[in-house]
Formats: C-alpha cells, sequence, structure tokens
C-alpha cells in the first residue's frame, strides 16, 4: 500500500495545484499562490474538479475488462507469442502468482479511485453549496463501483471509512471481511439510490439507475436474492430503459449512451497516450489490445490480437441466435465476403476476435499511439444485464420463476427475433438457461468468469481453474511485504 499512498496523494494534490513555468530565476519566483490538499475544497469548483478526478479512474478498467473474459472459458490470451505480456498468459493458464504486474495494475488503480473518492468524502463538511448530495450521491457509487471491483478480484480489501490512506496506515488498518466491504457498498449506493437524478444531460454521469443497477449486482454476487430482486424490480418497473431492437448498434458509435445503457465509461481518441502510462490514455487500451493482428481492410483497424475467443465459445451459440455474429468475428469468413482484406496470425490464434471491442477505423483528430487510444466506450452495465440478474434472482432465490422466465425471454425474443426460442424450464434446469444465457448476452464484456465463480461452476468450465484458490486473484506481493505482516495472503498463493 506504500507504493499507491506515494502516488495518491500526490493525485489528490496535483490536479487542483497551479504550476509555474520554469525559467533561469526560478528560485526567485514566487507563486501568486498555492494549494495543498488540506485547504482544498473552498468552493463548488474545487468539489467538482474532484470529481472529475474521481471519474478518471474509470477509464482504467478497461484491464478488468479484458482480464475478466482472459480468466474465463471465453477467451485464450493470444498476442504475439506465449511470453507476450506474461501476466495475461499466466492468468490464462490459471497459474498467476502474487507477482504478476497485469494484477498489481487492477489492485493499484482501483485503489486510486477509492483515495481520490475517499479525499472529497474527507472533506464533504468544509464547504456547502447548491447540488452538494448529488455530487456526493456520485462520489459514493464511484467508490462502491471501485471496491466492488476490489472485491470481486481480491476479496477483503483495507478500508479507512471517509479518509484517505497515508503512509503507515498500511501497517495499521487491517483487511476488511469481504461481508464489511460489501456493507460499505452497499451503504453507498443506498445513499446514491436516495440522492441521484434518474437522468442526466451530460453524457456518463451516474443516475439513479446506475446506483440501482450496481446495488442489486452487489446483492445478487452475496446470494441476496430476495434484497437483489427487489432492488432490480424496482429499476425495470420504474426506469427509462430498454432494449435496443438492433443488437449490433449497441456496440457502434451509434449505440453509445442509449436507452440500454445503464452506466457507461467514456473513451476518446483525441488525446493520446503511450505504454509508459497506460492508465493516462483517454482511449480504451482493451480495443487495441483485442485487435486484427496485422489487419488490413473495411471497418477495422489493426491490433495486438490478445483475447481471442475460443472455439467451444463460439459454438455455444444456437442456430439464428443473431448475437453471435456481432459478439465474434470469424476473421476467415470475414475476409471470404470482403475483397482485399489482409491480417497475420497471432498466438493462439482461433480465427475469431471479440468483435464488439474491436477497433474501428478512427478519427482524423486521433492522437498518440492509435493501438492505445481507441474511442469505444464500454457500457458496463446494460439493461439486458439488469434483466438477466433480475430472473436470476427471482429463480434462485426461488421468489417466482414466471417473472424470472419472462426477464429471460425477453432478452432471447431480441436475440432471435421471435418467440419460438422462449425457454418453459422451472426450478434447476431454469437456472442453466439462465446461466447460459448471460454468457451469450453479454460474450466479451468482462462477466464471464466471475459469474463462473459467484455461482461455483468455475471448477472443469476453466481450464487449471483449483478450487478453494482461484476464487480469488493474489494480493501483490509489494503490498503484503509494505504492510509487514498486517495484510495475509489470499489461500492458496503462499509458499
Amino acid at each position: 500500500m506504500k507504493k499507491y499512498t506515494h502516488i495518491f496523494l500526490l493525485t489528490g494534490i496535483l490536479f487542483s495545484t497551479v504550476f509555474i513555468s520554469c525559467s533561469d530565476d526560478f528560485v526567485e519566483t514566487t507563486p501568486q499562490y498555492s494549494i495543498d490538499s488540506e485547504n482544498y475544497f473552498n468552493s463548488k469548483s474545487d468539489y467538482d474538479q474532484a470529481l472529475v478526478a474521481a471519474y478518471d479512474i474509470l477509464q482504467s478498467t478497461y484491464v478488468n475488462v479484458l482480464l475478466g473474459e482472459i480468466a474465463s472459458d471465453n477467451t485464450l490470451a493470444g498476442g504475439e507469442s506465449p511470453t507476450d505480456v506474461v501476466g495475461f498468459q499466466q492468468i490464462d493458464d490459471m497459474i498467476h502468482t502474487p507477482v504478476n504486474s497485469n494484477l498489481r495494475d487492477i489492485w493499484n488503480w482501483m485503489f486510486a479511485g477509492v483515495q481520490r473518492t475517499n479525499y472529497i468524502l474527507e472533506f464533504k463538511d468544509k464547504t456547502d453549496f447548491e447540488g452538494k448530495a448529488q455530487l456526493l450521491a456520485e462520489t459514493r457509487f464511484l467508490r462502491a463501483y471501485y471496491q466492488f471491483e476490489l472485491v470481486k478480484w481480491f476479496g477483503g480489501i483495507p478500508m479507512k471509512g471517509d479518509a484517505r490512506f497515508k503512509l503507515g496506515d498500511e501497517t495499521k488498518i487491517p483487511r476488511s471481511s469481504v461481508a464489511e466491504v460489501y456493507a460499505s457498498i452497499e451503504a453507498d449506493l443506498t445513499y446514491a439510490i436516495a440522492n441521484l437524478a434518474p437522468t442526466t444531460t451530460q453524457k456518463g454521469r451516474i443516475t439513479k439507475g446506475a446506483a440501482q443497477a450496481l446495488l442489486g449486482k452487489a446483492y445478487l454476487y452475496q446470494n441476496k436474492f430476495a434484497q437483489a430482486a427487489t432492488t432490480l424490480e424496482s429499476l425495470i418497473s420504474s426506469s427509462p430503459y430498454s432494449l435496443v431492437t438492433n443488437y449490433n448498434s449497441l456496440f457502434e458509435m451509434e449505440g453509445e449512451n442509449g436507452p440500454e445503457s445503464i452506466f457507461e465509461v467514456q473513451y476518446t481518441d483525441v488525446e493520446g497516450a503511450g505504454f509508459g502510462c497506460l492508465q493516462c490514455s483517454e482511449g480504451n487500451v482493451a480495443v487495441g489490445f483485442s485487435g486484427i493482428r496485422g489487419y488490413e481492410g473495411p471497418l477495422f483497424s489493426p491490433g495486438f490480437s490478445f483475447n481471442v475467443p475460443t472455439q467451444e465459445s463460439a459454438d455455444a451459440f444456437e442456430v439464428g441466435d443473431r448475437r453471435k455474429d456481432v459478439a465474434i468475428l470469424d476473421i476467415t469468413a470475414w475476409a471470404a465476403a470482403n475483397s482485399g482484406v489482409k491480417y497475420s496470425k497471432g498466438n493462439e490464434d482461433t480465427g475469431f476476435f471479440n468483435r464488439k471491442y474491436l477497433p474501428r477505423k478512427r478519427s482524423a483528430n486521433a492522437a498518440g499511439d492509435l493501438n492505445l487510444t481507441n474511442p469505444n466506450n464500454y457500457r458496463a452495465i446494460r439493461y439486458a444485464d439488469v434483466l438477466l440478474m433480475a430472473a436470476e434472482a427471482y429463480n434462485r432465490g426461488g421468489i417466482d420463476d414466471g417473472k424470472a422466465r419472462g426477464y429471460l425471454n425477453e432478452v432471447r425474443k431480441r436475440a432471435f427475433g421471435d418467440t419460438n426460442h422462449n425457454i418453459s424450464a422451472s426450478g434447476a434446469a431454469l437456472t442453466d438457461f439462465i446461466l447460459a444465457e448471460r454468457r451469450l448476452e453479454l460474450f466479451g464484456e468482462g462477466h464471464r468468469f466471475f459469474d463462473l465463480v459467484r455461482t461455483g461452476k468455475a471448477v472443469g468450465k476453466i481450464p487449471g481453474f483449483q478450487t478453494n484458490k482461484n476464487e480469488l486473484f493474489p494480493i501483490p506481493i509489494e503490498e503484503i511485504q509494505f504492510s509487514n505482516g498486517n495484510w495475509q495472503q489470499n489461500p492458496g498463493y503462499i509458499k
């Protein structure tokens, strides 16, 4: 923790500091004023800038999405060779250890989000202004989102309430239990639901519906089926969201921030980035990593051929399911249908690519390394996901299989364009259909690994998955060392 404490204490200051240009007489130059983290938050503008900084970390969740697929049975690591991004390859093979820079990124970047939101909440009572409850509600949603990502990946985490972590805390503050982390998430989202507006005029801002959806998801991950059903039903019955008719349009530019999008991470390709600071990119890094190696041809741009779908996952789609060609690009068929297509084969080539998040042709204003600055937004929570979560809660909680079938079949009707593929099962058989539908509907969107783990179905589906170990990922070795024995490593990763 010492490592990210240094970084995040600085970021809490840097976005609000006046910078002075260097000159020969720098030492004699006196700034007109300076702002440090303790005398900030004197106006609404200060809080707004801090909130922007808290939102900014969302763009770093690209790696969570990418590895959520690679760790599952949906895709293989791919890349150029078996040693290309070793951390990805290890996670794909379930041989990862506490020494893994990609897992360390998830830990560091998600804690950056927690630290930035805690910075605002630490000073929440300093200054009053109109709209403060809305701002704090957005802040608390963001903290809940970052903590949810952390608890999914690593289990219990250290928490400090509404205060920033400081040097020395890593040796004093213990890891909270999973139940305590979820209690914090539930409290933040309950506050957010009560204080967020149902709609927003600014794209990407959090709404009441996003908080309801995430709270329902947090309940579902804890098998609190009654609470999940009630929360998700409230969203479904009163929300402005709906399934779009054209599934393909969801993942094109025209489908961004549409009626099915409940919470969407915003990206742009007009501010460049490089490999030296991937979290600095304003673009969706995962898109370039998933791109077709050496590609020349229509619609798409080339990439690094990571995250390649397996044959088994392609075969999981039923005949007539319109989602298959949207989720998975068969490069051989695509080349046959489009003259002039060229591409190279990478590691673990299957001939398939994650079409939803392939890099498209970009604007003339695109900047930096184009493999790292793709403008494809990430649909973090979609209405179809909410319908399937509600179906699961009603079914697995033994509450109402009729409602569960209704929500499941609403999604399937869009997928097939008819009602001939409706499901009529009940009980455990219906559960299997709902979970299978989640895989198909949300393919390539980073949910599969966690769905398998939380439902106890990872063993036998994910190659190399070990019970009582791989349900969680290891705490980065640096954090264990910094804590000086205060934090214990997750089971199965101690040697």
